[in-house]
């Protein structure tokens, strides 16, 4: 009798402290707080010796509208294809720039926006810090153009150079364009503050003597060649990294809607300069790419912009790096 009176007690304390454990795994341990930081806006890519990181400055919305030669009803389907939202504002692009080490130089393809276009930008400076270096380590900054997404950010808070060691490179049409006072003060009134933000960003660099031009074919850097793809602005320059036989190319704003662009290259976009040249440019660059299989680094491609373009039976297509250690690059 005893025993099964002790035998009925055990049973119910086992059932009594398994219901307690339950309890306490539903009830008692809440769940954390969520998350919702990303990490560091970096990615590094191995270019032959050389070593490619992408940094993200961060985003803007464009609205679809800015696109033409293209119904924008047929823009909507193209974006919503890859899965891109059109409302609360336009689609979300990125704005990413480039550093290239080459071994013996550390160099910076495009400056980002600073705070010129608001707080989803600005942080190519934590960005660099995150992978690694210092704004003293940069050598040169190399602009793909002068507006002022690859230009403000060449400026610090306080107005003075951002990279107190780095020559600042652009190319001659470029600058004699934008950096023109008779020519801003010709322009339409609305993008007269482009003209002032390109000149505020490089005078501290002139004023120490270290902003400098070249010419289409340059070699600006050992290693990294100046291509002329103007069009998007009357001195719009990709830059040609090639070392090892490998080849990646940095071209600017070539594409600023990939969903759309990279079928339908004919399609432009309102901040073109010259809207016919940018249309050649961007098929011509496309033939080329394609067939030479180059990598890519885009400044308005999803982050971190770095990818190949695939010829298709209708126009191309972006096929973005896959996520890998460095030395499975190689």
């Amino acid at each position: 009798m005893l025993i099964r009176i002790f035998a009925a007690t055990f049973q119910k304390m086992l059932a009594a402290a398994a219901i307690t454990l339950l309890l306490g795994a539903t009830v008692g341990h809440a769940a954390p707080p969520s998350q919702t930081a990303q990490p560091p806006g970096y990615y590094r890519q191995q270019v032959g010796q050389f070593t490619i990181t992408a940094l993200y400055d961060g985003f803007v919305k464009l609205d679809p509208r800015l696109l033409q030669g293209m119904r924008t009803r047929d823009i909507q389907s193209l974006m919503a294809r890859m899965f891109q939202a059109t409302d609360n504002g336009g689609v979300q692009t990125a704005v990413n720039a480039f550093l290239v080490h080459t071994g013996e130089r550390l160099v910076l393809v495009d400056a980002g926006a600073a705070q010129c276009f608001g707080p989803t930008l600005g942080n190519i400076a934590a960005n660099i810090t995150a992978a690694g270096y210092t704004l003293a380590d940069i050598d040169a900054v190399l602009l793909t153009h002068l507006h002022p997404d690859h230009t403000c950010g060449l400026a610090g808070p306080d107005g003075k150079a951002a990279f107190p060691r780095a020559t600042v490179w652009t190319a001659d049409a470029e600058a004699g364009y934008w950096l023109d006072a008779a020519i801003a003060a010709r322009a339409p009134e609305a993008h007269r503050p482009f003209f002032k933000m390109a000149q505020e960003a490089v005078a501290p660099y002139q004023a120490d003597g270290r902003f400098k031009t070249f010419a289409p074919g340059t070699a600006v850097v050992p290693g990294i060649v100046a291509l002329a793809t103007h069009g998007h602005t009357p001195g719009h320059t990709a830059f040609l990294v090639e070392s090892g036989g490998d080849k990646a190319l940095l071209w600017g704003d070539i594409v600023h809607a990939h969903a759309v662009q990279m079928r339908h290259p004919e399609v432009s976009i309102e901040f073109d300069s010259d809207r016919k040249q940018a249309i050649a440019t961007r098929k011509a660059l496309f033939e080329q790419v394609a067939r030479g299989r180059w990598l890519i680094g885009g400044a308005h491609l999803p982050f971190p912009g770095l990818g190949h373009v695939r010829k298709e039976a209708e126009g191309y297509r972006w096929i973005p790096v896959e996520y890998g250690p460095l030395e499975a690059t190689r």
